[in-house]
C-alpha cells in the first residue's frame, strides 16, 4: 500500500512525511507540534497506517486518539497488543517531545505496557494521555493511560526516552 502525499482532516491539508531536520533544528518541541497542527510541518506517515491522531498537547502532556478497527485484530478477535503499544508509545513519547529545547531530538529507549482488559473492534474511539514524569539533560520518562470511550482503563504504561542533539543543528549538510 503506497502512502498518500497528504491528508485533509477538519478542513486542513497536512503533508505526510518525516520532519525536515534542518527546518526544525532551531525550534522547540512544543513549537514543532504547533506547526504540525497548523499544517506548516508534515504529519508522520505512521498516522495513516495506525489510525492514530493527536487530540491536544501542551508542555509535558500529549493526548492521542485512535479507533480500533478490524485491521488491528489478533487471531482471537481482540485488538492486537502491538496497536495498543503503538498508541501508548506515541502519546507518552510525544509528551517528552513537547519538552524538547531547540536543537534537541529524542528516541524511545524503553516501553512498558500493561494491558488490563481486552480491546475490541467497534468499541469506538480510545484516548491515550501521556504526561512527563522526569526531564533530565539526557533522559526523560513519561507515563499514561489508554481509556475506552466510556473512560474505562484498557492499558497503562511508561516510556524512557534518550535526548540528544539534532545532528542537523550542528552540521551544515544535516
Amino acid at each position: 500500500m503506497s502512502l498518500p502525499d497528504s491528508i485533509t482532516e477538519n478542513g486542513k491539508t497536512h503533508i505526510i512525511d518525516a520532519l525536515p531536520k534542518q527546518q526544525v533544528a532551531g525550534i522547540s518541541g512544543l513549537q514543532i507540534f504547533e506547526l504540525m497542527k497548523d499544517g506548516k510541518l508534515p504529519a508522520p506517515p505512521m498516522m495513516i497506517h495506525s489510525n492514530i491522531r493527536i487530540k491536544e498537547f501542551e508542555h509535558g502532556r500529549a493526548v492521542f486518539t485512535g479507533v480500533p478497527e478490524k485491521q488491528f485484530l489478533n487471531p482471537l478477535g481482540t485488538v492486537h497488543g502491538g496497536w495498543i503499544s503503538t498508541l501508548i508509545d506515541t502519546a507518552l513519547s510525544c509528551a517528552v517531545h513537547t519538552c524538547l529545547e531547540p536543537g534537541e531530538f529524542y528516541t524511545t529507549t524503553s516501553l512498558t505496557v500493561n494491558m488490563v482488559r481486552p480491546l475490541k473492534p467497534g468499541s469506538g474511539e480510545v484516548t491515550c494521555e501521556g504526561r512527563i514524569v522526569h526531564r533530565g539533560s539526557r533522559l526523560a520518562t513519561s507515563e499514561g493511560e489508554l481509556k475506552d470511550a466510556n473512560g474505562k482503563l484498557i492499558a497503562h504504561g511508561s516510556v524512557s526516552c534518550m535526548i540528544f542533539p539534532n545532528p542537523a543543528a550542528s552540521s551544515p549538510n544535516g
